[in-house]
């Protein structure tokens, strides 16, 4: 078993941890793989990163829970959440610029998918009021 262990400048906003030495913090992972080069590793290891990435994106969509009964519901539920993560993959890639690329599921829902507004009944008449901004 390797354990590879590298210093590296963490992202901008990341909070400073006790272990931070001259503005670089280490890093490591343990691997068993024979005969490769560490910087292939390194890649792997980074991409498995993505990979655990999408898959929190996938639990903050709608994957958390299962809300209907029957099994038919669910993967009709489940074809829902898949089409809107692959709308949040899309999206930031053809519409979004800068920081607002690496934005999680929360933040583009709240800043660009909702619109605030009102429902009132006035007259026996259900009226949306949205908010001129």
């Amino acid at each position: 078993m390797r354990l590879i262990v590298r210093q590296e400048r963490p992202h901008p906003g990341a909070q400073s941890r006790l272990t931070d030495a001259h503005a670089m913090r280490p890093t490591c992972f343990a691997t068993n793989t024979l005969g490769r080069p560490i910087a292939e590793l390194e890649l792997r290891h980074r991409l498995r990163a993505r990979v655990e990435d999408r898959i929190r994106a996938t639990w903050a969509t709608g994957l958390r829970n299962v809300p209907l009964h029957r099994t038919a519901q669910n993967l009709i539920w489940l074809e829902i959440v898949q089409f809107a993560l692959d709308l949040l993959a899309w999206m930031p890639m053809l519409a979004l610029a800068g920081e607002a690329r690496l934005w999680e599921p929360r933040r583009p829902r709240l800043r660009l998918f909702t619109a605030p507004g009102q429902l009132v009944t006035a007259g026996r008449r259900r009226i949306l009021r949205l908010a001129g901004h």
